[in-house]
């Protein structure tokens, strides 16, 4: 097409597409062009400036490989993936949250009951509840995906002195919809800072802290996957998350307890704890399928 102008060529990007085999994939990418152009034009981007930015993506590359991902560190970062959870959230059950960047499939099998702590570094935290579907029943046969950082602040995958899949377990729920497991208390961390994200973060005046959580996928016969996670609510980064991951729904309060006898009965570490002990009751409702 000639004698384009600044306002025809988003015209001319659509016409160019006319005959994109697949029309989502049409509608997705003209409409991405489209408020892309229309970011440059508002703003007046100089060359310099769109320039920079080609060689933050150019540097992510440098940065990313199979235990980190800067392109996802930019999503999370900049709401995106927390606004793709909300928009394509059930509007039923327990709330849903994003994925994350440590999840390892296929991780241990984790018995109901069993412990992940082992007496690490950290505070041990218990964690019990249980899963109930949309009508009060429990989900049967519900499968427990867990991770979560340890207590000096480290994923496994950042941490080599360390089990590769170190508090990373599946667990399978009892037929009631009960669990309980053993961890240590998470805590506060910041994302990766060091790269192009991280830049970006510091132009912003941002910081990078996330505030504790635990990570949990929850997968039942007959119900979409639930992927979530759970904050203390004395947590101080939970109005400031940096990459935007807290829900009301989903912060709960983590309390001490001193008598072995509240503890789960089915609890492997139950009489070898230090007591007091934190523990957390995870109430959860799978989603409609």
């Amino acid at each position: 097409m000639r004698n384009l102008t600044p306002t025809s060529i988003t015209q001319a990007f659509a016409d160019y597409a006319k005959n994109a085999p697949s029309e989502r994939t049409r509608t997705l990418l003209v409409s991405l062009a489209g408020h892309l152009h229309s970011f440059v034009r508002d703003n007046k981007v100089t060359q310099a400036e769109w320039g920079a930015a080609i060689d933050a993506l150019t540097r992510a590359t440098r940065f990313t490989d199979d235990k980190r991902n800067e392109y996802i560190l930019f999503s999370d970062l900049l709401g995106v993936s927390s606004l793709v959870d909300m928009i394509n959230a059930a509007t039923t059950g327990t709330q849903s949250s994003v994925l994350g960047p440590f999840l390892i499939e296929n991780s241990p099998e984790l018995p109901n009951g069993g412990d992940l702590w082992k007496g690490q570094v950290g505070e041990p935290l218990v964690v019990h509840g249980r899963i109930r579907d949309g009508k009060g029943a429990p989900a049967k046969g519900a499968m427990l995906q867990l991770w979560q950082n340890g207590g000096n602040g480290l994923y496994s995958q950042q941490d080599p002195k360390n089990s590769p899949t170190n508090y990373h377990g599946q667990l399978k729920v009892a037929d009631d919809g009960t669990f309980s497991y053993s961890t240590v208390r998470p805590i506060a961390y910041t994302v990766p800072d060091d790269g192009p994200a991280g830049d970006m973060l510091r132009a912003l005046g941002r910081n990078a802290w996330r505030p504790a959580h635990l990570h949990m996928i929850i997968n039942a016969p007959g119900h979409n996957p639930l992927i979530t996670e759970f904050f203390p609510e004395d947590d101080k980064y939970l109005d400031g998350d940096a990459v935007f991951g807290v829900r009301a729904g989903l912060v709960l309060p983590f309390k001490k307890v001193a008598d072995r006898k509240e503890l789960p009965a089915n609890l492997a570490a139950r009489d070898t704890l230090p007591m007091p002990v934190w523990t957390a009751t995870l109430d959860l409702t799978l989603p409609s399928a």
